[in-house]
Parts: structure tokens; C-alpha cells; sequence
């Protein structure tokens, strides 16, 4: 544990006292980790079950529903359940545990939303060469890559703030553990370690979210040369990819690219993109896709059919 630290757990006061509220969120919470599962799981398993799974904009997409599915895992169950009691205590192995996890699989779709934005300028910019260069290797390579990006911004955050001092106060002001609300509890000065979570969140989500935006710029522009049919597909995919940045992207800036402060607005803004963003990214993308539309009714139509039912439509 921390060095002289005397907390051996924190209380997190969620985000409300009200329990009429509470049981009214806890429905709401419910409903939305649900229908977060059952649509990230739904993409996963028609792109694998699929010819999709061969094309590398699908693969990418089904290992952002697997990043989503696991991202909503490590915060959702524990508000949920946490909406039902009065006093919402984690130990500080857990709540390490739960900061860890949730950058991981943060920082991994940050990376993943690069290659999938480089997959499509790729995709649409050198059409010839896209096979060659987008090959199952270098699928692979890229995704390993993201996890890694993950991996070394969630073990940065985790070192900094698991040898931070803890030695009393330790009731936080949000419903999960995050780097702010931990590093007001510290009993040191935390404004250089709140500069590098700056550096390391903040500056990685701008410049990034920056980039996105000058390279799906230079797609759209490129799409001047394709044919009308062409164009309407590469927009409507591009579409998807600028709709979920931006829905990713905005709130993790604001939270992040600001010094160590906590505002009454950062647990909606968290809601947002820990447990909303997770639910509409499947949504974005099956409703403009019509690739996965179809290969869903045909896995729906065998998963239905039997040797006595012929289902004519499939």
C-alpha cells in the first residue's frame, strides 16, 4: 500500500443521497449496462460469425465492442449496485484496481480510434493498396499496439497515485475512483503529480482528438475524386468514426486538460463517457451500417431456422 497510508478503504458518496433517486438511477443504470452488453456483444459476435471478420474496418470494430463491453464492466456493476445501499465503501486494492482498469480499456480505445481513422484514410485514400497495406498482420500489430498505449498510460496513473500518502480523509465526492477526487485525499502537494496527468491524459486526449480531426479532414476532402455511390458510403462510415470520436474525445478533454479541480459537473460528464458513450458507440455504427445490419438478420435468420422452418428471406 501507499507509503504512510492510513486508509485501508474509501466511501464514495456516488451521485446522489436522494434514495428516491437512487432507485430511480439504479433502473436507469440497469437498463443501459444491459442494452450496453447485449448491442457490444451483438457486433462482436455477428463480425466474428461473419465475412466481416475479414475486413480489417470490422475487425477494429468488433475489438472496440469488446473494449466498450469491458470499459462499461469495470464501472457500471459497481454504481449499480452501489445505488442500493446507503454506504458505498470500496477498499483501496479495489479502488487501485477499478483507476487501473478503467484507463486501460480508456486509453486502449483512444489508441484503437487512431488506427481505425487510419484504416479508413487508407480505406479511402489508396483503395489499390488497401489490402496490402491493412493485412491481417498488420491488423494484429496495430491492436497490439493500442492495448500497449493503454497498458503504459494506466501503469503511469496507477504509480503515481497508489505511493501517494493517504492518512485520513477518505470519503470521495464521485461514484467511481478517478485521479482528481484521489489526489485531493492525498495528505502532499499534488500539483506536479496533477501536471503529468495533464501530460498523460489531457495533452494525449487533445492532440490526438486534433489529429482525428485534420485526418478524417483530409478524407473528406479526398472524396471529391470518388463516384457519388462511393462517396455516400465513405461519408456514412466517416460519419460514424467522427460522431463517436467527438462523443468519446470532448468530455475526457475537458476532464483531463485542466489542473487538479473537481466541479459539481464532472460525475455527469463521467456518466457521459464511462457509461453512455459505451451504449450509443454499437448504436452509431449498426444503424449507418448496412453491411452489419444485413449480416445480423442473416445470423438471426440461421440462429432461428431449423431443418423444418425454411426461412425464405435469408
Amino acid at each position: 500500500m501507499g507509503q504512510s497510508n492510513n486508509v485501508t478503504e474509501f466511501v464514495l458518496l456516488g451521485l446522489t443521497q436522494d434514495p428516491s433517486r437512487q432507485k430511480a438511477l439504479f433502473v436507469v443504470f440497469l437498463l443501459i449496462y444491459i442494452v450496453t452488453m447485449v448491442d457490444n456483444l451483438l457486433i462482436m459476435v455477428t463480425v466474428i460469425a461473419s465475412p466481416l471478420w475479414g475486413s480489417p474496418m470490422y475487425f477494429f470494430l468488433a475489438y472496440l465492442s469488446i473494449m466498450d463491453a469491458a470499459y462499461s464492466t469495470v464501472i457500471s456493476p459497481k454504481l449499480i449496485i452501489d445505488l442500493l445501499y446507503n454506504k458505498k465503501n470500496i477498499s483501496f486494492l479495489r479502488c487501485m484496481g477499478q483507476l487501473f482498469m478503467e484507463h486501460l480499456f480508456g486509453g486502449a480505445e483512444v489508441f484503437l480510434l487512431v488506427v481505425m481513422a487510419y484504416d479508413r484514410y487508407v480505406a479511402i485514400c489508396k483503395p489499390m493498396h488497401y489490402l496490402t497495406i491493412m493485412n491481417r498482420q498488420v491488423c494484429i500489430l496495430l491492436l497490439v499496439v493500442a492495448w500497449v498505449g493503454g497498458f503504459i498510460h494506466s501503469v503511469v496513473q496507477i504509480i503515481f497515485v497508489y505511493n501517494l500518502p493517504y492518512c485520513g480523509p477518505n470519503i470521495i465526492d464521485h461514484f467511481i475512483c478517478d485521479m482528481y477526487p484521489l489526489l485531493e485525499l492525498a495528505c502532499t502537494d499534488t500539483y506536479f503529480i496533477g501536471l503529468t496527468v495533464v501530460a498523460n491524459g489531457g495533452a494525449i486526449c487533445m492532440v490526438v482528438f486534433i489529429l482525428l480531426l485534420i485526418s478524417y479532414g483530409i478524407i473528406l476532402n479526398s472524396l471529391k475524386t470518388h463516384s457519388k455511390e462511393g462517396r455516400h458510403k465513405a461519408l456514412s462510415t466517416c460519419s460514424s468514426h467522427i460522431t463517436v470520436v467527438v462523443l468519446f474525445f470532448v468530455p475526457c478533454i475537458f476532464m483531463y486538460i485542466r489542473p487538479v479541480s473537481n466541479f459539481p459537473i464532472d460525475k455527469s460528464i463521467t456518466v457521459f463517457y464511462t457509461i453512455i458513450t459505451p451504449m450509443l458507440n454499437p448504436l452509431i455504427y449498426t444503424l449507418r451500417n448496412s453491411e452489419i445490419k444485413t449480416c445480423m438478420e442473416k445470423l438471426w435468420c440461421k440462429m432461428l431456422n431449423t431443418d423444418r422452418i425454411q426461412i425464405s428471406p435469408c
